[in-house]
């Protein structure tokens, strides 16, 4: 297949040409590695490479023979290199196939490499030490967020049309946003985190993916959603496939405007008018939509500490592990000045802290809850502002402690992190784009707990209203291909 062909399809069109008969998985396979080969210098998306190795489970599925790229971090391929953008782990192999890796294989996805992180996921930037920054191809100046950066930055260039992403804060919605993708956070527990972990981050972390089209991530979320022996809690099972939802109506949607932050920056003029743009077309469709307020359940500092210790005291026993198995020693040597800030925070924590973190997580929780009963969907800004230059987040950053780092990152993105603390679904939709330089703009959507099957209902008629298939970005696959 000739790579300016290979471009113009979404996942769930390829697949169908390989269940026809059309082409073969490793013809998609070359295709994809003729795109890295075209782009990735340009953008250091994709670190490793490993074609021909991957043999996915026999059958037919909506994804079957697709080419696939999976995230340095949060899932595990066995005998491939899982080192989380750090040089702690620079070089470590994982023994064994995770979970989620086992049901990519049951996908019949094609994984044939893996994307860029910041270290350990620390990050709304993917500038890791280890393998260098990551641009975004809408503006190679500019950051493609993070941390699922190198797997948006991958997607929107046209290398895969969908890739694994990981959401603790922010880390699938925020890098959608940057770079015009869609991508879905889920609800907690929908994807098993399993087996090294019950749960991600105390729940806060979920697996997912970056799409350029809606029905992308809905057929990925099908494959891998569901428990696993052992799971600590499960989520609500979903009663029809997800890729079926995105073409159904939504009815008429109660959406409540939520244009305040929290905490944090406000919207910049950009992007509080494509929010007004968005609340226009919303109506236009149908929906009842109206200015809304909600109260977090905390103070905003009380919410940036209780992430602190939620997150570093997760990091601090990951960091040992991994220092204990690799014979290496956690220091300004193997880990970044903030992490290494991060680590010895999370080294402090005490339990009666944790224990405080996790009264915060429940009054945030109980707050969204209540405010997600009276609106079928909230609508706020991904971020609000455009994407940030390259080095943006990393000015000073040595100097800070865990709160304060947290809260630099909370304050670029003040409301996407309530969402997991509350464990609700949350998409960003590239509905937007700048008119004075024509950079994406995300628009979020949240629903209730279990509620997924609302935000594709909402999402797929938000595509057939604004395609966004159209908007192409300057780094991109097709461009001078045969």
């Amino acid at each position: 297949m000739k790579r300016s062909e290979y471009v113009s399809f979404d996942a769930v069109g390829l697949a169908g040409m390989v269940a026809r008969g059309e082409v073969e998985p490793g013809e998609l396979e070359a295709a994809a590695l003729a795109a890295v080969e075209a782009v990735n210098p340009r953008l250091n998306a994709v670190i490793e490479t490993w074609p021909g190795e991957d043999v996915p489970v026999p059958g037919s599925t909506p994804l079957a023979g697709v080419p696939f790229l999976i995230k340095d971090l949060g899932v595990t391929m066995a005998g491939k290199r899982a080192e989380f953008g750090s040089r702690l782990a620079a070089g470590a192999t994982a023994p064994a196939d995770s979970f989620l890796m086992r049901r990519l294989r049951r996908a019949g996805l094609v994984t044939f490499g893996r994307t860029s992180s910041p270290e350990m996921g620390f990050s709304l930037t993917t500038e890791p030490v280890l393998h260098g920054p990551t641009r975004n191809p809408w503006d190679t100046s500019l950051s493609p967020g993070g941390s699922s950066g190198g797997s948006a930055a991958a997607v929107a260039a046209g290398i895969v049309p969908v890739a694994h992403a990981t959401d603790a804060g922010g880390s699938i919605r925020v890098p959608a946003a940057y770079n015009g993708l869609f991508g879905l956070k889920s609800t907690r527990a929908r994807v098993s985190p399993g087996p090294e972990a019950d749960e991600a981050y105390s729940g806060l972390a979920v697996h997912g993916c970056v799409s350029r089209t809606v029905r992308d991530s809905a057929a990925l979320l099908d494959r891998i959603q569901g428990p696993e022996p052992g799971d600590a809690y499960v989520a609500p099972r979903p009663v029809r496939p997800y890729l079926d939802e995105v073409s159904r109506h939504p009815g008429t949607l109660r959406v409540g405007v939520l244009t305040r932050p929290w905490g944090g920056r406000a919207a910049t003029a950009p992007v509080a008018a494509a929010v007004a743009r968005t609340v226009a077309l919303l109506a236009e469709l149908g929906h009842r939509v109206e200015e809304a307020t909600a109260e977090l359940g905390a103070s905003w500092e009380e919410f940036v500490v209780g992430n602190a210790r939620l997150w570093c005291a997760h990091l601090a026993p990951w960091a040992d592990g991994i220092a204990a198995a690799l014979g290496r020693t956690v220091d300004a040597s193997t880990l970044e000045p903030v992490l290494l800030n991060c680590y010895g925070y999370g080294r402090r924590t005490t339990a009666a802290e944790l224990v405080e973190a996790f009264a915060m997580r429940n009054r945030v929780s109980r707050s969204l809850g209540r405010h997600l009963t009276d609106y079928d969907v909230l609508l706020t800004p991904t971020v609000p502002e455009l994407p940030l230059p390259l080095g943006a987040y990393a000015e000073g950053a040595g100097e800070l402690d865990a709160p304060g780092w947290l809260g630099r990152l909370f304050d670029r993105a003040p409301f996407a992190a309530v969402f997991n603390i509350a464990g609700t679904p949350a998409m960003s939709v590239p509905l937007e784009s700048d008119a004075a330089t024509g950079l994406p703009i995300g628009l979020q959507f949240a629903a209730g707990y279990g509620r997924d099957d609302v935000l594709f209902r909402l999402a797929g008629q938000l595509e057939r209203a604004r395609p966004w298939s159209g908007r192409l970005p300057e780094v991109w696959a097709g461009n001078d291909a045969a």
